[in-house]
């Protein structure tokens, strides 16, 4: 071994930096007379790693032995990360101290592992630091703003403290990329339209890629441009722009699995769903080194089985979403269980709506009675048939239920802002403003003491109580908009509710406030009084599209009828007619029909006493003391006069 080293190390003073095979195969050839050189197996793991080859680099640091892992800590870390062993990754990387780059490795596997906190920490604290080499700062700050940003889409980017934007930010395509999408995330589609156009111009005014490298880097652009222009309702434009990005043109599995979602998503085109199943599954199979985000693969799960439910796979998709199901908590609010809950519902009614959807999907609740997705789907049902009231109650019984349970978390699902507006809606179709009045209550008082309050919901619950006649509830609305105004005393919405809550009770203590309003002057100064009271007062009129629904037969909730039966011609009578209504006795025996007349007077007396299958007259009239017998049977002898009283 000791001979040999001095032939490796003249090869690396001799061999360019860049070419990376020639000392791979400097280092085999090495390798061939002693097998155990560490140092030519840690030179060739280097080599292996510069040239792409990730799991040839890991078999070469795992063949080495604990020797060459422990010299190459690094190489082991950076090896493990790019082969999607993320856990073990960080592990090592941890393991190293001192050391910047096991630092890099450390935030990178902790951002494809999605703990963006720890992520986002660790580039804070790098970027604080002396940087060690050469636009490192700049590329610290691109996955900074990408770690924010997949912090906003997990709804917590208000946990760490962002860095101060500056103007070079907005100069590199990379960076204003990863701005458009916390703008996306924060459903700002319209700045983030503005922003992905800026970074395509950015990337296509670059002077240093070239034309190959450049489309490589506009393709995720292109399809993120497609998704926010499909958000704002520009669905022609969107489908123009996805149709122009050839998927097979896609080097990443992930990117192009994305870009097919987009474009069937899009489509307005009635798609054959048997075609379409097969374009989708033909972008499926992304390698674990590449793999989906969490909340990017529940989309793509949630489609998959919509087209499997297109294509009438009911039984398979009931069966996986059960097995889903059964991992998971009784009662949450996370959206993916419940869309599961969702396609689960629609797979065991076969997608039918109305009462035979409700009749395959009522039991369910039986079954898993703190299902949120569930009890959405039933309540759904119920109002596409316009039976607001039957949905009421589900959703009051499920509420109740959670009130009534012992689990410590069913209280904020109980509250949950979500719920208490669909509860809300429903009270307003009905017109039950007292019921609305006291939900919003009892809502703002769960809301009111906690340290992350709703704002949307109690500032609707403080205008709503705000035209309440009992004492109780003008109380709860000035302690609601006093909070209100504490937290933001520039909030006009909340200033103003300040104002009118205490308006009676307290006019001095809302004073200034009032006097920082609007006047009201100023808001009327361009209403015509005179045209308003020649106008008169208009009449609520029902809405045309809510009254013809509400006269029309539910379609939906009755099986449809048979049609018809048509009688051949040949099969009617010959004397048949079809003004003449056919006679009611046909199916009697003769002799048993009403206008039977026996030949004799001994069969005419028989007759007379059978009435079973005959036809009784009825009684005659009564009047006054005078008593007149019926006939009870067959008719009397023309000859013989009734026997009257004298």
């Amino acid at each position: 071994m000791v001979s040999r080293a001095p032939s490796l190390d003249a090869l690396l003073e001799r061999t360019s930096l860049e070419d990376h095979e020639e000392v791979l195969q400097a280092c085999n050839a090495v390798l061939k007379h002693s097998k155990k050189d560490v140092t030519a197996q840690h030179v060739k793991a280097v080599a292996l790693l510069k040239l792409d080859k990730y799991d040839d680099a890991l078999r070469v640091l795992e063949e080495g032995g604990a020797t060459l892992k422990n010299g190459a800590q690094l190489e082991t870390a950076y090896a493990l990360y790019k082969t999607g062993k993320l856990d073990e990754a960080k592990i090592v990387a941890q393991s190293i101290t001192n050391d910047r780059g096991a630092r890099h490795v450390e935030a990178q596997a902790s951002y494809r592992s999605e703990e963006f906190l720890r992520a986002a920490s660790l580039y804070k604290d790098l970027i604080a630091s002396q940087a060690a080499i050469d636009n490192e700062e700049n590329d610290l700050r691109i996955n900074a703003s990408a770690t924010y940003a997949q912090l906003e889409w997990q709804k917590q980017g208000h946990l760490v403290e962002r860095l101060a934007p500056r103007r070079e930010d907005l100069e590199a395509f990379e960076t204003t990329y990863n701005a458009a999408c916390v703008s996306i995330a924060q459903v700002e589609f319209g700045r983030g339209e503005v922003l992905l156009k800026r970074a395509k111009d950015l990337c296509g005014a670059l002077e240093d890629l070239s034309e190959e490298e450049k489309a490589k880097e506009l393709l995720p652009i292109g399809i993120q441009q497609a998704y926010v222009l499909s958000k704002l309702g520009k669905i022609d434009e969107a489908q123009k722009l996805i149709s122009s990005i050839s998927l097979q043109e896609i080097p990443d599995r992930s990117t192009r699995l994305i870009a097919q979602n987009n474009r069937l998503a899009t489509s307005t085109e009635i798609f054959n769903p048997y075609l379409a199943h097969r374009e989708f599954a033909s972008a499926l199979g992304v390698p674990k080194s590449d793999k989906l985000f969490t909340y990017q693969d529940d989309r793509i799960r949630e489609n998959q089985l919509i087209l499997d439910l297109l294509m009438s796979k009911y039984r398979g998709v009931s069966k996986s979403t059960s097995r889903f199901l059964g991992l998971e908590p009784p009662a949450t609010i996370s959206p993916h269980p419940n869309k599961m809950s969702v396609l689960n519902a629609a797979a065991r009614a076969q997608t039918q709506l109305g009462k035979l959807g409700l009749k395959q999907i009522l039991p369910l609740l039986e079954k898993r009675p703190y299902d949120i997705g569930l009890v959405m789907t039933v309540v759904q049902l119920y109002v596409l048939t316009n039976n607001h009231g039957s949905a009421t109650t589900v959703l009051e019984t499920f509420l109740r239920r959670l009130n009534d349970s012992k689990n410590s978390d069913h209280e904020a699902i109980r509250y949950a802002p979500g719920l208490i507006a669909i509860l809300i809606s429903l009270y307003s179709l009905q017109g039950r403003r007292s019921h609305i009045q006291t939900e919003l209550a009892k809502a703002a008082t769960y809301w009111r003491h906690k340290s992350k309050p709703q704002r949307a919901l109690l500032q609707a619950a403080g205008l709503a109580l705000l035209g309440s006649s009992r004492k109780e509830d003008r109380t709860s609305a000035q302690q609601i908009f006093s909070a209100l105004h504490a937290q933001d005393p520039d909030s006009r919405f909340a200033t103003a509710g300040y104002v009118a809550a205490h308006s009676l009770s307290s006019p001095d203590l809302v004073s200034k406030e009032a006097d920082s309003l609007t006047p009201v002057a100023r808001l009327i100064a361009g209403v015509d009084i005179t045209a308003l009271e020649e106008a008169g007062v208009a009449s609520i009129t029902p809405n045309a599209e809510a009254a013809k629904s509400a006269s029309r037969k539910r379609a939906l909730e009755e099986k449809p009828k048979s049609a018809k039966k048509r009688v051949r011609r040949s099969k009617l009578p010959k004397d048949y007619d079809v003004n003449k209504a056919p006679d009611p006795e046909r199916w009697l025996p003769l002799r048993e029909r009403s206008t039977y007349r026996p030949k004799n007077r001994k069969g005419r007396q028989k007759a007379a006493a059978l009435t079973q299958g005959g036809v009784e007259k009825a009684p005659e009239k009564t009047t006054g003391d005078n008593l007149v017998k019926a006939s009870s049977g067959g008719q009397q002898g023309k000859g013989k006069k009734k026997k009257g009283k004298k």
